[in-house]
């Protein structure tokens, strides 16, 4: 899931509050705990002076019992935790406070000179305070306003050592820490949420009323609804969209317009195409009728001939029945003849299988089209005496071109080869295979000239001939491969293994819809 802007914003400003208070919060901590610990090390050594001060007059007027007293007295959990009286030769006389405390205090000590050094004890951190007797003299004065002697009983006087505890737990820097911890922390807070109101108006709301005034164009609306709140980028981030979508729907519009005059020239394309079609079969109708002259005219004057024997009388009935006989053969074989002209030459309405001008299924059978062009054209004048050789191997597929166009195509090509062979002794072979693609592979061969290579080229252009003048228009081979590759096929010419012309029709299989 992707965060939002809004979420991402407050994510990288709490790393940067982050990055900017902890620091500072560490810093003020131990800037409180050193200032705290100066404050305790010289309330300590102001409380180890004042403390010296009283041992020192006490000791000069009381007793060594009395003085053992004095010192329990002095002790407490905001004072002195221990307390050594040493001579005037450095070495501990007396001291008091807990053993494990008071064993801190060091056995001698250089009596003229002050000590202020931090010590452990086995109640934690403590300073040690020894106050020479000079110090002594100069920071305090003795009890009752004047100076007295010192007592019998207290020997002379030497320094004075106090321990004061600095634990953390008795130095007040905790509350104030805490404070300054919850001080950031609301400071921190409130800036967060101040930064998500200001984002939400200012940024995340226009955002999304832009968004959702995008989506409405991307259903259908026509013009984009800018929101008038927010920062003056996203207004003017909001014009620009509602400017670049009416140039969109303009742009859309005028495309709309041109796609329709493209599918309006598409259609008449279409339409100009399948009429050359259809005047290339009735071209090649009228060369197919030109040819069947001579094939009709003998059977005619044979069926002519039998009736005149018939109608003249004096025939046997044995004989009366062998004419009418033949007469039958004569007009079937007429009648064959024309019927496959007539087949091939009967225009048909577009079927819904996109087959084209013809009615025929959207695929054919290369063998089936091959015996119905071979039934066409053997009648044909140019083929007598021109040798035909079928081959059609097992296995051809059907292709994606239906019968009629595929009768058309191998018909014309056939008939240009027939005007290509030489009258005595020509050769046309027809092969079908399968290809390397899986699709058909059909040769049209002849044994003729062969095509120059100055035309070889442009063939397949349209109005281009290698025949005389008048005897054609240019448009047969044209017609084909438009017929060949709209059915996503190919059409070719190379030099065959005798000279002459090979044209190669190569078909991808039909699907199995088709």
């Amino acid at each position: 899931m992707r965060l939002g802007i809004r979420l991402q914003l407050l994510l990288a400003l709490g790393a940067l509050l982050v990055l900017a208070f902890v620091p500072l919060f560490f810093a003020v901590a131990s800037l409180t705990q050193a200032t705290m610990g100066g404050v305790r090390a010289s309330s300590a050594r102001a409380i180890g002076r004042a403390i010296a001060g009283h041992v020192a007059a006490a000791r000069a007027t009381r007793a060594a019992p009395e003085l053992s007293l004095l010192l329990e007295a002095q002790l407490g959990p905001d004072g002195a935790s221990a307390i050594g009286v040493y001579d005037a030769a450095g070495a501990l006389v007396d001291r008091a406070g807990e053993p494990e405390i008071a064993a801190a205090l060091p056995a001698s000590v250089d009596a003229g000179a002050e000590v202020l050094r931090a010590v452990r004890t086995a109640r934690g951190g403590a300073i040690l305070v020894v106050v020479p007797e000079h110090a002594r003299a100069e920071g305090a004065a003795p009890a009752g306003g004047g100076g007295a002697a010192p007592a019998s009983g207290g020997g002379a006087a030497g320094p004075v050592a106090v321990l004061v505890p600095t634990d953390p737990s008795t130095v007040p820097a905790a509350p104030l820490v805490r404070i300054v911890a919850l001080y950031t922390g609301v400071m921190a807070l409130g800036l967060l949420v101040f930064a998500y109101i200001a984002m939400t108006r200012l940024a995340v709301r226009p955002i999304d009323a832009l968004s959702r005034a995008a989506r409405r164009v991307a259903g259908g609306a026509r013009d984009l609804e800018v929101p008038q709140a927010g920062a003056r980028e996203l207004a003017e981030l909001g014009a620009s969209l509602a400017h670049m979508t009416s140039r969109l729907r303009a742009d859309e519009e005028s495309l709309r317009a041109k796609i329709a005059e493209v599918e309006r020239y598409a259609a008449d394309l279409k339409s100009a195409q399948e009429r050359l079609v259809r005047s290339e079969r009735l071209a090649s109708v009228g060369r197919l009728a030109a040819g069947l002259a001579h094939e009709i005219g003998n059977p005619i004057a044979a069926i002519l001939g039998l009736q005149e024997l018939l109608l003249a009388g004096g025939l046997t009935p044995a004989e009366e029945r062998d004419f009418v006989e033949r007469m039958k053969r004569e007009t079937e074989r007429i009648h064959r003849t024309l019927r496959d002209l007539l087949d091939f030459a009967r225009p048909a309405a577009p079927d819904a299988g996109g087959a084209g001008d013809t009615g025929d299924a959207p695929s054919g059978s290369v063998a089936d089209a091959l015996d119905d062009v071979l039934s066409l054209v053997a009648p044909q004048k140019a083929f007598r005496g021109v040798e035909l050789l079928r081959d059609v191997a097992p296995g051809v597929p059907r292709v994606p071109l239906s019968h009629g166009r595929l009768v058309q195509v191998l018909l014309n090509l056939l008939l240009n080869a027939a005007d290509a062979v030489p009258r005595a002794g020509g050769r046309v072979w027809v092969r079908a295979s399968r290809g390397a693609d899986g699709g058909a592979r059909i040769e049209v061969e002849d044994n003729g000239p062969g095509i120059a290579e100055a035309v070889r080229e442009t063939l397949f252009e349209p109005f281009i001939t290698t025949k005389e003048v008048g005897e054609g228009t240019g448009l047969g081979l044209a017609v084909c491969r438009g017929l060949v590759e709209a059915a996503g096929g190919a059409i070719g010419v190379e030099r065959g293994e005798g000279g002459g012309a090979r044209f190669v029709v190569s078909l991808p299989a039909a699907s199995a819809s088709g």
